[in-house]
């Protein structure tokens, strides 16, 4: 993946979650999932959710940690934690 950044400067926390999300999507749809921004808290909580072979899929929670998470707190530092919701 290409380094991206994701500056603060006029943009909300929720869009410059969002733009990570879209940086990371094709290589989560590679897979044959998908991953749906569903809220971002005031507390920097993000609520994702899982679609395609992501669902059910044991491997998942290391892609939520070690992917999605880590990549969100490095270039948004106001996020906490990310959580993923079931339908």
């Amino acid at each position: 993946m290409q380094r991206a950044t994701f500056e603060a400067s006029g943009v909300t926390v929720r869009q410059r979650v969002e733009g990570v999300i879209n940086w990371m999507r094709p290589v989560i749809q590679s897979d044959g999932g998908d991953i749906e921004l569903v809220d971002v808290s005031d507390g920097g909580v993000v609520s994702v959710r899982f679609h395609g072979a992501c669902v059910g899929c044991p491997s998942s929670e290391a892609t939520l940690r070690l992917g999605i998470e880590r990549n969100l707190r490095e270039k948004v530092p106001e996020v906490t934690e990310v959580i993923p919701i079931e339908k």
